[in-house]
């Protein structure tokens, strides 16, 4: 039976972000709210985890996963940045945007894209999962939370509770937080490619929508 635990969205309960923290350390799985939809966690280094989600999901292998990273610094340490990707990042990060990335070695090999050796890293604007990975002290391996036949993010977490109460360990509750999903670039080539328009705005890479 999931835990349930409802979260101040601008002002998270410490004890609540600590136990949260807790939960991921010892292999459980987390819904937690973003800056543009709900997802799962979890520890980035627990292989039986990440095969959970992918059974809440019900993707295959080649699901790609995203590390959820503080800020800018922490995806330094999992992706190759250049000059150029890092000015692109800082005018967009914290922000509503997956970038994918050329993988450094800290990247355990089973996340990493197997013909490209990239993964895909994004910075959130949102207070809850920013303190859950203060408390980390790490990236969070996460996935948006679309269950099977479904078209879209699930956003209300009374329902993510009910569908999901024996398949996830803590569903944290901050509220709405929208169902558009962020928006992908691909920054590993000479320009920034983009793979799914969403939340995120174009502007900064110089694209029309």
């Amino acid at each position: 039976m999931a835990q349930y635990f409802v979260i101040h969205p601008h002002n998270p309960q410490p004890r609540l972000i600590q136990q949260a923290a807790d939960i991921v350390r010892t292999g459980g799985l987390v819904v937690y709210p973003t800056d543009s939809c709900y997802a799962v966690g979890c520890h980035i280094g627990d292989k039986q985890a990440q095969e959970r989600i992918r059974a809440v999901r019900q993707v295959d292998s080649k699901h790609h996963f995203t590390l959820v990273c503080r800020d800018l610094s922490e995806i330094s340490h999992y992706a190759r940045v250049d000059n150029r990707v890092y000015r692109m990042l800082k005018a967009t990060t914290p922000g509503s945007y997956t970038f994918i990335l050329q993988a450094t070695r800290e990247v355990p090999r089973r996340l990493q894209n197997p013909k490209r050796n990239t993964i895909g890293l994004r910075v959130p604007d949102h207070r809850v999962v920013q303190d859950l990975l203060t408390a980390l002290n790490e990236p969070l391996l996460s996935s948006t939370l679309i269950l099977p036949g479904d078209e879209l993010p699930l956003n209300d977490a009374h329902e993510i509770r009910e569908r999901l109460e024996h398949q996830v360990d803590l569903v944290l509750d901050g509220g709405s937080c929208g169902i558009e999903m962020t928006t992908v670039v691909d920054l590993t080539g000479a320009l920034p490619e983009i793979v799914r328009a969403g939340k995120g705005s174009l502007d900064p890479f110089g694209i029309a929508a």
